[in-house]
């Protein structure tokens, strides 16, 4: 299939793109905040920038998209049909970056918790999901101290 857009078009839309304060990102944000949770934004001293930073507890929290990022299982995760080797040699860079960004967070000492884009659709979702998360960076907090 041959793009319908110019270029200039193309690169138009493509510049709209955000990769911070996404919906998905304050969605949860909020949920997390309702918890009681304080936290930094887009850790850009950390291996990966994690969308969420909560030093406290020493955890990082990623909010993939699940096209982009490729979740497994999930519809939304396919793969273009046209220019198929660009899009897969894309997709395994973007999740080898976060592969690479995880273990060595980890390897510093914090905990990577990662946030789907399909889980946070909803506020109601994304409650849910911030409840479970919340379970998560609670674990061992208590016995560190």
């Amino acid at each position: 299939m041959v793009d319908t857009l110019t270029p200039a078009q193309r690169s138009e839309r493509m510049s709209r793109i955000r990769s911070t304060n996404t919906k998905p990102e304050v969605t949860l944000r909020k949920a997390l905040h309702r918890l009681g949770f304080r936290f930094r934004l887009h850790g850009n001293r950390l291996p990966g920038k994690p969308d969420i930073v909560l030093p406290r507890y020493r955890t990082a929290i990623f909010v993939h998209g699940c096209f982009w990022h490729r979740h497994e299982g999930c519809k939304v995760a396919t793969t273009p049909k046209t220019n198929t080797s660009f899009w897969v040699d894309k997709f395994n860079r973007n999740v080898a970056r976060d592969a690479a960004a995880a273990v060595e967070l980890q390897a510093s000492g914090w905990k990577v918790l990662v946030a789907w884009e399909c889980d946070l659709r909803t506020p109601e979702k994304a409650a849910a999901k911030a409840a479970k998360l919340s379970g998560e960076i609670r674990a061992g907090f208590a016995e560190e101290q």
